[in-house]
């Protein structure tokens, strides 16, 4: 019956523990299943909008009647090569990322092709006096590599109502993504018209926000507020700041002065700084003949140099190929490796001195320089009065539109663009965005989120296993691993793995207990009987008090050495 209970008291430790780090494994790893696994949201219902704007389109059922494909030839005057916009259009709900039931958007249907595509407003557009907001979203399903996804307003004029649109129609503002290759940004241009000249001229921002190349929907909005200052956001969030008449290249007002074209620089001009001293001589010792390096000649032999060894050998195991004819390939020759003899010495084969640098060489004089007396400084051509100067004060007045446009070539398909507003509401623009882009958005993260392949499983250490998932394992693994750490540090292993030092510690006690249980089988007890199972007994518990102290030693080591590694790292 002592056997008994001490095998079930030695299983018993071993089994709690077990138990215990199983509980706490997947405590651990339930929270991390619970973080990591993505919910993804139920889908809303597209519900058209009920706000007004000089111009806002969802593509509803009657698109159709607003929207006309151009089937122009494009303008590609100095190029070899014609083009025309064969690309086709259509409205339907995305196929990637799904992320609003039932909302359709204008889709590019065609890669690697030119498209164009245009809407009139219901009545022209005039910004003159007002803040402008310029809203839409772009769903790159196919990505993007080499194309553009910006939008064009389109100048109000006859020709607009008389020709097909095309690349040289008339615009007022470009905005929108725009990528291939290295340039990835988004494009804010637009067209002033010089006062003195009538001539309109494309202002650049000059350093654009990039574009952000992702399969979700992606909304840009573009305001211009009347005191000339602009934001351009990038679903919702401020991207980019600043001033219409500091932000662009060329900027909107030329300078007020210019160079003089017709000054001309004196011929007596002197512009160089400094000059080499016209008084300077060279030494007399200067030797330009001089050598850069020279023998060595305080070298000697290493003594390990073996100078009748070559530094090649024929290669022992190269053989004559069997097709080898000597009459027509001549003899045959061994190619050579390096003598295996040289690998470990100093050298192989005659020996000669080594070169060093020349201590007395100076190389080629040349005269110092020195400040040039005669120096007038730089020469700058006279300023004059701009004659074609002009101030614009208000470059935010922008010409009337009268139409929206895209005209685009792409690399990639299945661009859709949706939920376009072109008006002077700020509020309205980002209540139009809660109705339909951020209540989709986040659908479409979740379903990108969900498509990431997951990461694969790592193999387990002996650390990760779980005595509930397989016992017999768990047992073996860890004892290797604590009889591997033993070899080298006994009490290493104690602290790494406690768990098998106070099952040992255990199985030690179950010995002990069966021992005195044979001594004292036979005959009544005897008092040295009874000393020895009192022994035993002590030293049984004096043995498991140190496993446990051992064990928890080794936790506080472990605990203190993962805090010495936090504060570092917080340091």
């Amino acid at each position: 019956m002592r056997f008994n209970i001490a095998a079930a008291t030695s299983a018993a430790l071993l089994v709690s523990g077990a138990y215990a780090e199983d509980a706490k494994k997947e405590e651990t790893s339930s929270s991390s299943v619970a973080e990591a696994s993505t919910v993804v949201p139920e889908l809303p219902t597209f519900t058209p909008t009920k706000l007004k704007a000089p111009f806002l389109e969802q593509f509803t059922d009657d698109w159709e009647k607003r929207w006309k494909p151009s089937h122009a030839k494009k303008d590609t005057t100095g190029q070899d090569e014609e083009w025309a916009y064969v690309g086709e259009w259509a409205v339907e709900e995305p196929t990637v990322y799904k992320g609003m039931e039932g909302d359709k958007g204008l889709v590019v249907k065609n890669a690697a092709a030119h498209h164009a595509i245009s809407a009139k407003f219901p009545k022209k557009i005039d910004p003159k006096g007002k803040t402008l907001v310029v809203q839409y979203e772009v769903k790159l399903q196919n990505g993007l590599e080499c194309g553009g996804a910006y939008l064009k307003l389109l100048r109000e004029n006859k020709a607009l109502h008389q020709e097909e649109f095309s690349n040289t129609t008339p615009y007022v503002i470009m905005f929108g993504p725009d990528k291939c290759g290295h340039t990835n940004k988004v494009h804010f241009i637009f067209n002033h018209k010089n006062p003195k000249t009538g001539k309109y001229e494309e202002k650049h921002l000059t350093s654009p926000p990039t574009a952000k190349i992702v399969k979700t929907t992606e909304l840009y909005t573009l305001i211009v507020h009347p005191n000339n200052t602009y934001v351009i956001q990038q679903n919702g969030e401020e991207a980019k700041t600043g001033s219409l008449l500091e932000d662009f290249s060329p900027s909107v007002n030329p300078d007020k002065e210019i160079d003089d074209p017709k000054d001309k620089k004196p011929e007596d001009w002197v512009d160089e700084a400094r000059i080499p001293d016209p008084d300077a001589k060279k030494p007399d010792d200067w030797d330009e003949d001089a050598p850069y390096e020279i023998v060595d000649e305080e070298a000697t032999m290493p003594d390990d140099w073996l100078v009748d060894e070559p530094t090649t050998v024929p290669d022992p195991e190269a053989q004559k190929p069997e097709d080898w004819d000597d009459e027509e390939d001549g003899d045959w020759i061994a190619p050579t490796v390096p003598n295996p003899k040289c690998a470990d010495v100093a050298g192989c084969g005659p020996w000669t001195k080594p070169m060093k640098k020349n201590p007395d060489y100076k190389g080629k004089w040349t005269a110092p320089y020195i400040d040039n007396p005669a120096y007038k400084g730089v020469w700058a051509p006279r300023k004059i009065k701009n004659p074609d100067y002009f101030e614009d004060k208000t470059p935010a007045n922008f010409e009337p539109m009268g139409a929206i446009g895209f005209e685009i070539w792409t690399m990639q398909n299945n661009i859709l663009f949706d939920n376009i507003y072109i008006g002077n509401s700020v509020e309205d623009a980002r209540k139009l965005a809660q109705e339909t882009f951020f209540k989709k958005h986040k659908v479409e993260e979740a379903l990108e989120q969900a498509d990431k392949p997951k990461e694969e499983e790592k193999p387990a250490s002996p650390n990760d296993l779980k005595f509930t998932e397989d016992p017999v394992k768990y047992v073996k693994e860890k004892l290797d691993l604590f009889i591997t750490i033993a070899k080298s540090d006994p009490i290493e292993a104690v602290k790494f793995v406690p768990e098998v030092a106070g099952g040992l510690a255990a199985v030690l006690v179950t010995i002990l207990a069966v021992l005195a249980s044979v001594i004292s089988a036979g005959s009544s007890p005897a008092p040295a009987a009874k000393k020895v199972a009192k022994d035993v007994k002590e030293a049984a518990k004096d043995a498991k008090d140190k496993v446990a102290s051992a064990a928890a030693s080794g936790a506080e080591a472990v605990k203190g050495e993962a805090t010495k590694r936090s504060t570092r790292s917080q340091s």
